[in-house]
Order: structure tokens, then C-alpha cells, then sequence
């Protein structure tokens, strides 16, 4: 899939491979015009990913060959054992989490899950839990507070379920209690946007000592469409919406609503996931083994106070 700013760059792709091609099949001898192209390639890329807008970032964030929540976990974790449930309503298949070893730690990871394909997003109700996924994370988060196992959470999701029975099953109290419940959690706590980060249904799993984003991915309180539409009454309007959101991770930064970024490799996670995901799981050691160093106590205390901080206006 590409998309519209990447079209440039795909079509001297295209001539490359028409060069190469054509070494194969005769003599010529295009040794040099093939190395002058490859770097022309390579330029292109770096001021076109270096100069996004914030829509395009957008755009990115929802690739649909970007990695979800599951395949970080399959390359990042050993011995992982999903857990299910919520023992009140049922598994919510948006929610993911269970536990696994990461470089020889015991870890929880919990997330939303995307799917790769019609069948698969269907399945998991497009990365939007309900109520029962909110208290699943949660059910699980305080089964890793028990054995002072820390905790990941990988957040990618357009939003919590907006539907009718979401709603009459307490969409609203389970993240208001995931909220409160995650800042006195006494094992570490880090989160990660990985893709979408939209609105409660992000915040829902986003409160950690860290919180960490990837290079294209977003965190807004409202998705760009869901902006136009409220302030234009049309979706015509959402490059203008995601502009005035300040929605990405250099936004987010800027602003001290995260606490860091993640390099994506050139063009997205998509086109190298194993090189991602290596990068992530590099961050996460990291930042693990800096937590550990912390009194349970005073990670709690930096947690609420870097909460609290945030909106804070000083004339």
C-alpha cells in the first residue's frame, strides 16, 4: 500500500528496478547511473519523511502493514502466556495482555490488538475494546502488582467502543477506574503509543512512570476526522483538524505529555518490523532496569506528580 506522498519515491523505486533489470538481461553497463539513483532514492526519503505533516504522520500511524501489538510481543518477549477475561462479562479480543520474560525479566504486556486483514479486524473490533477489555488490563495489571512483575502496555487504537451496550456496560467508569488504579500500581509501569492513540481508549492503559511514543504515531483526545466533523461538520476538514490537534510525538514532547521517542527506521515501522522491534525492545530494558532503581514509593509520587503537572497554566 502506498500512500500519497510516497508516490515520488515509489516511482524512482520502479525506474530503479527497470535499470537493474535491464543489467541482467544485457551488457549494458549501468553500474554508475544505478548508484547515482540509489542515493537519489535515498535523499528523496529523508526530506519526505524528515518533512511530514502531521496528517501524513497520521496516515502512517495507521498503515495497515505497521506492526500491532502482538507481533512486539512475538519479537520482543520469551515464553509468553495470553491470559483471558475479565471474570465479570467476557474476553474482550480488542484487549490482549499475559506475561512473558524480556531479556530474563518477567513482564505483563497489555494492548490493543489490530488485525491484519478484513477477517482479523473484524474479530478484534478494529483495536476498540469495551468495557470488559478496560477491566481485563486491569485485572491482569494488579495479578503483576501482586508478583512485583513490571508492566508494558502498547497502546494502538482509534478509540474505546463507542457502541450503545459498551455504554450500558460502564465504558466510562472502567477507564475512569483504570486511570486511577494505574497511578498507584507499585511495580513499574511503561507505556507505549505504537500507533493510534486515541482519545480515553489510549488513556485508558496510558498511565506508566513512562510514557513513550514511536516516531509516526499520534495522541490526541480526539482523532482528526472525529475534530472536523464536530467543528465542519465534514471530514473534508481533517488535515486542517490534525495541524491544530499538535497530535505527534514531537507535539506531544514539546508539550510534556511524553517522556520520549522511538526512531522508526526510514519510511516507517512497516518496512523493517524486525529492526523495530528491536529498537523497542532495546528502550524497554533500558528504561526497565532505570525504574527498578526507584522506591516503590517515589515512583509513585514522580508518577502522580508528572500527571498532575501536566495543563497546569502559569500566568
Amino acid at each position: 500500500m502506498l500512500l500519497d506522498f510516497e508516490q515520488p519515491i515509489a516511482a524512482l523505486e520502479d525506474k530503479l528496478r527497470q535499470m537493474q533489470q535491464l543489467a541482467l538481461d544485457s551488457d549494458v553497463e549501468v553500474t554508475e547511473a544505478v548508484a547515482a539513483l540509489e542515493a537519489k532514492i535515498k535523499t528523496l526519503k529523508e526530506e519526505t519523511y524528515a518533512n511530514l505533516t502531521r496528517w501524513q504522520r497520521v496516515q502512517l500511524s495507521r498503515h495497515p502493514e505497521r506492526p500491532y501489538t502482538l507481533d512486539y510481543i512475538a519479537g520482543m518477549a520469551d515464553k509468553f502466556v495470553e491470559l483471558h477475561g475479565d471474570r465479570t462479562v467476557g474476553d474482550d479480543k480488542a484487549m490482549v495482555g499475559g506475561f512473558g520474560e524480556l531479556d530474563g525479566q518477567p513482564v505483563l504486556f497489555v494492548g490493543q490488538q489490530k488485525g491484519h486483514n478484513t477477517k482479523q479486524r473484524q474479530f478484534r473490533n478494529f483495536g476498540m475494546p469495551n468495557p470488559e477489555g478496560y477491566r481485563k488490563a486491569l485485572r491482569l495489571m494488579k495479578l503483576a502488582e501482586k508478583f512485583n512483575v513490571p508492566v508494558v502496555t502498547l497502546i494502538d487504537t482509534p478509540g474505546a467502543f463507542p457502541g450503545l451496550e459498551a455504554e450500558e456496560r460502564g465504558q466510562g467508569e472502567a477507564i475512569a477506574r483504570n486511570l486511577k488504579e494505574m497511578f498507584m500500581l507499585k511495580v513499574p509501569v511503561i507505556c507505549v503509543i505504537i500507533g493510534e492513540g486515541a482519545s480515553g481508549g489510549a488513556l485508558g492503559i496510558g498511565i506508566g512512570d513512562r510514557v513513550l511514543m514511536l516516531e509516526n504515531t499520534w495522541y490526541s483526545v480526539i482523532s482528526p476526522e472525529s475534530c472536523s466533523s464536530i467543528l465542519w461538520r465534514s471530514w473534508d476538514y481533517k488535515e486542517q483538524a490534525a495541524e491544530a490537534l499538535k497530535l505527534t510525538a514531537t507535539d506531544m514532547k514539546g508539550a510534556g505529555l511524553v517522556d520520549g521517542i522511538i526512531q522508526e527506521p526510514l519510511g516507517g515501522a512497516h518496512t523493517n518490523t524486525a529492526a523495530m522491534i528491536a529498537t523497542l525492545k532495546s528502550k524497554l530494558i533500558e528504561t526497565l532496569r532505570e525504574l527498578a532503581a526507584v522506591p516503590a514509593d517515589e515512583r509513585i509520587s514522580q508518577r502522580i506528580d508528572k500527571f498532575s503537572a501536566m495543563g497546569v497554566v502559569v500566568e
